[in-house]
C-alpha cells in the first residue's frame, strides 16, 4: 500500500462515515462485479475494496490472473462507487481487515468465506463488524464462466 493510500485510509477512519469493506480478485471486471460493488456501497458511506494479491488470486481461481494486482487495483479504483482500493495481505485477510477497520464486510454471492469465520476472526482482533452476504442479480455472469467460454484464448485478447 502506498503512503498516499494510507493517508486516505486514515482520513476515512477519522471521519464519521460508515466503512464497508468488499474484496475479490477482480481480474475480469464484468456486470456481476458492478452490481455487487454497487450493492456493497449502499450498505454504508464509504466503500473500500481489497484486491487479492497475485498469489492469492492463483490459489482462489486455480489460474494465473490476467492482470497483476497493481493493474487490478488501478481498474477497481477507477470505478465510481469505489472510494479506496487496496491490495490485500498475502497470508492473513484479518491483517487487511484490521488495517481498514470497517463496520461492515460485504461478501459476494459466490465468495467462499463463511460469515461465522469472518465474524469470529474480527472478534479476535477486537473489531465489531456486520457481515452481509450480497445477492447477485446476474449469477450467470462470472469470471469463471467467461474464462470457460473463451478458454485460453482470453489471454490473447
Amino acid at each position: 500500500m502506498t503512503e498516499n493510500n494510507m493517508k486516505t485510509l486514515e482520513e476515512l477512519q477519522n471521519s464519521s462515515s460508515k466503512i464497508v469493506l468488499a474484496g475479490g480478485v477482480f481480474d475480469i471486471i464484468h456486470p456481476g462485479h458492478i452490481n455487487t460493488l454497487n450493492a456493497a456501497k449502499k450498505l454504508g458511506d464509504t466503500l473500500v475494496v481489497v484486491v487479492a494479491t497475485d498469489k492469492t488470486a492463483l490459489k482462489m481461481k486455480k489460474r494465473k490472473p490476467l492482470h497483476s494486482a497493481e493493474l487490478r487495483q488501478e481498474l477497481v479504483s477507477s470505478l465510481s462507487m469505489v472510494d479506496l482500493c487496496i491490495i490485500g495481505d498475502e497470508d492473513d485477510i484479518f491483517k487487511t481487515v484490521d488495517l481498514v477497520k470497517p463496520q461492515i464486510i460485504a461478501l459476494g454471492y459466490d465468495q467462499t468465506h463463511q460469515e461465522k469465520y469472518i465474524t469470529e476472526g474480527c472478534r479476535k482482533i477486537n473489531l465489531d463488524v456486520t457481515v452481509a452476504r450480497l445477492e447477485s442479480p446476474r449469477p450467470e455472469t462470472s469470471s469463471s464462466l467467461i474464462q470457460k467460454e473463451y478458454g485460453k484464448d482470453i489471454h490473447d485478447l
